[in-house]
């Protein structure tokens, strides 16, 4: 199996569209909802990071919803291009819940877009499928966009296939496998 050049840059620009899904639901009504929603609909003025802040700090609030809206203001940091900020919210939401598969997820997101340490990404990816991500697509996509960075094609073949499969309505893994040829079947 051969990959031609490296797609990155598609890659990348394909995660800032997506990350937003991965938001963390948040039910009721308090400014954790609030900063769920803004990070669902992407906006991300001051006012909407500012909310989320105030649901961080709301003694009342509970443990899942804190996770919560770490995660969610890590989305909107990443819609700003503050990628430090969102990786430190999304630490902060590991370290409250170490099951959270969104955050692993964000985080990993935002490394790629950075483009720093594949492996980490792969484990982040890892644990956020293992975890039950409900974007599994994009979790086995962007895994599969950081073998092959890291310069494992067949890995990255395998992973962006499964994204293929999982979300099938999805154009971009499909896209992508064109650029593979898979080799060792029927003689070749």
């Amino acid at each position: 199996m051969r990959s031609s050049s490296i797609f990155a840059a598609l890659a990348i620009a394909g995660f800032s569209v997506t990350s937003a899904n991965a938001a963390v639901s948040v039910f009721g009504n308090t400014t954790a909802r609030t900063c769920y929603e803004s990070a669902l609909n992407e906006r991300s003025g001051p006012s909407d990071i500012r909310t989320c802040t105030e649901a961080i700090e709301d003694y009342r609030i509970s443990g899942r919803d804190r996770v919560a809206s770490y995660v969610n203001r890590g989305i909107l940091h990443v819609h700003n291009g503050n990628f430090a900020m969102a990786i430190a919210d999304y630490d902060q939401a590991i370290a409250l819940d170490s099951s959270e598969p969104e955050a692993y997820l964000n985080k990993a997101l935002a490394m790629l877009h950075r483009r720093e340490s594949m492996a980490e990404i792969v484990e982040l990816l890892t644990a956020a499928i293992e975890n039950g991500t409900r974007e599994p697509a994009l979790a086995y996509y962007g895994r599969g966009v950081a073998h092959e960075m890291n310069g494992d094609v067949s890995a990255a073949y395998y992973d962006i296939r499964r994204a293929a499969d999982i979300a099938p309505e999805w154009d971009v893994p499909a896209q992508d496998l064109v650029r593979f040829r898979v080799s060792g079947e029927q003689g070749d």
